[in-house]
């Protein structure tokens, strides 16, 4: 098989990395998508580090057996962590995904900014270092939110439970004052229509999917290892839980509009 026709490899921490394949998917349809979610060892965002460092290079180890000739680390939090390494160690391109902070900016709206992420994607060096390049000049304020991925690993992505978590998170905003929110973990995007509305409709509502697919997309082309043949790429996913109702949760979130 030749390097063009291999398929791509995907990772996250569990089902919310499926939000960033959506898009690459669009974007690449010619391609293969293999997508790895370790919904056992969920969530990352509140483990140490080093524990998502070693999770992060048995999924890579994974994937990689599988033959695929670029990853993309669609976890924030795994990004923030181990890119670094995972490059280092692995002769592949590898894409991560961060809050896309940059696009809010460039908004210019005026108001203030939320970065919705993960407890450890927030506590990171690389988010400090993000946060370094606008804090001066913008009003940003990050948001912890703890609990939100378990809720979206268990299919829970609408409802009352979904409204009450993100409408206790939000109560100490004024809505008429926030200009951009970004979510920075790959879990989020799934509830986007609840924060729409308890926020009214205010906000713009901001991930990194759509830039990292193109970046993974510019890699590929870059280095001559576009899919060339005319059909209908397919998506295959793996879960480290092993079980029916995970895969067929993360179909159905493949599958969402």
């Amino acid at each position: 098989m030749s390097i063009n026709d291999k398929p791509i490899g995907f990772f996250d921490s569990g089902v919310g990395g499926i939000s960033v394949l959506k898009e690459a998917f669009k974007l690449l349809p010619k391609e293969d998508f293999l997508y790895y979610g370790d919904s056992k060892n969920a969530p990352y965002g509140t483990k140490k580090v080093e524990e998502v460092k070693a999770l992060t290079f048995n999924a890579t180890d994974f994937l990689m057996s599988k033959g695929i000739k670029a990853l993309v680390v669609a976890c924030n939090t795994a990004t923030s962590v181990t890119i670094n390494d995972l490059r280092e160690n692995y002769d592949i391109p590898i894409i991560g995904i961060e809050p896309a902070l940059k696009p809010a900016v460039e908004l210019k709206k005026g108001g203030k900014i939320i970065i919705m992420a993960t407890p450890m994607t927030l506590a990171e060096k690389k988010f400090a270092n993000l946060m370094d390049l606008y804090k001066e000049t913008e009003d940003i304020e990050p948001l912890p939110c703890p609990g939100l991925p378990e809720l979206i690993e268990q299919g829970i992505v609408s409802g009352d439970v979904i409204y009450n978590y993100l409408k206790d998170k939000f109560s100490k905003y004024d809505n008429e004052k926030i200009s951009s929110i970004v979510l920075g973990c790959t879990h989020y995007p799934f509830v986007e229509e609840t924060l729409k509305e308890v926020t009214h409709n205010k906000a713009c509502i901001i991930d990194g999917s759509f830039g990292t697919s193109r970046e993974l997309k510019r890699q590929l082309k870059n280095s001559n290892m576009l899919r060339e043949e005319n059909r209908v790429g397919k998506v295959t996913i793996f879960n480290s839980r092993e079980d029916k109702d995970i895969i067929d949760l993360s179909y159905k979130l493949f599958n969402m509009k």
